[in-house]
């Protein structure tokens, strides 16, 4: 019995130094997006930017949908940051937002978005268009 004990204790401390180890790989990026957006009830997104990521730069493809209630045509000029990425290639995936907006000619926009890999993005930008929304979106990234 105390033997199992301890072969429990080995192997939740494995657990957690392996577990630490992958988190303090991880480092951080930062990232250049445009995005055009249009839509009557149902949206679309297409855009370009930039990633860099220790000293190397990486294009960026982006590309969603939207359903809800959207009216209008904007582009957003985000930059921001990216966390826990351990390669460019986690930032590609999907990122879903729920959200509510509006901007007539020009508004400030910030989000904080999160994928399927882990990869954290914290975007601030400025919207130009005019666009009404109240809607469910996914944006998906990936390198070029």
């Amino acid at each position: 019995m105390r033997l199992i004990s301890l072969l429990r204790i080995f192997v939740v401390a494995l657990a957690a130094v392996l577990g630490a180890q992958t988190a303090a790989n991880a480092d951080n990026g930062t990232i250049r997006i445009s995005i055009f957006k249009a839509g009557f009830v149902i949206g679309g997104s297409a855009g370009s930017g930039v990633l860099n990521f220790r000293g190397r730069s990486y294009p960026l493809s982006i590309g969603g949908l939207s359903y809800g209630f959207t009216f209008g045509a904007s582009e957003t000029r985000f930059r921001g940051t990216v966390s826990n990425i351990r390669r460019p290639s986690d930032i590609n995936g999907v990122y879903a937002q729920a959200g509510a907006g509006a901007a007539a000619v020009r508004g400030a926009q910030a989000v904080v978005l999160t994928n399927q890999n882990g990869a954290v993005l914290r975007l601030t930008g400025e919207q130009a268009g005019l666009i009404v929304s109240l809607d469910l979106s996914g944006l998906a990234l990936s390198l070029k």
